[in-house]
């Protein structure tokens, strides 16, 4: 059974740091990418950056390019999401999202962002 799990979110005053992580664990398939969404109180969940399954190829939200930075570790099935000069703004639940070839897409179960003063 497919399993994404991520940690790392927390509560930071603007200009702070934080680091999100999310492992992908429990099928042999490969993946074709991951990547983080979010979702505010009352907004749709929004895309905030992907990675290609080579990691050769990352796209990111204009609102947070040269902010925030997407890697992976393909050895591990895990993505991070380095996150610099938080915003009130960005406080929202994080949620990793990962596309398998083959068995489709799973998303994990989110965590709480809050940037706040």
């Amino acid at each position: 059974q497919v399993q994404v799990v991520e940690s790392g979110g927390g509560s930071v005053q603007p200009g702070g740091s934080l680091r999100l992580s999310c492992a992908a664990s429990g099928t042999i398939f490969s993946i074709k990418s991951m990547g983080w969404y979010r979702q505010a109180p009352g907004k749709e969940r929004e895309l905030v950056a992907t990675i290609s399954g080579s990691a050769r190829s990352t796209n990111y939200a204009e609102s947070v390019k040269g902010r925030f930075t997407i890697a992976r570790d393909n050895a591990k099935n895990t993505v991070y999401l380095q996150m610099n000069s938080l915003k009130p703004e960005d406080t929202a639940v994080y949620y990793c999202h990962v596309d398998y070839v083959l068995v489709g897409d799973y998303w994990g179960q989110g965590t709480q962002v809050t940037v706040s003063s």
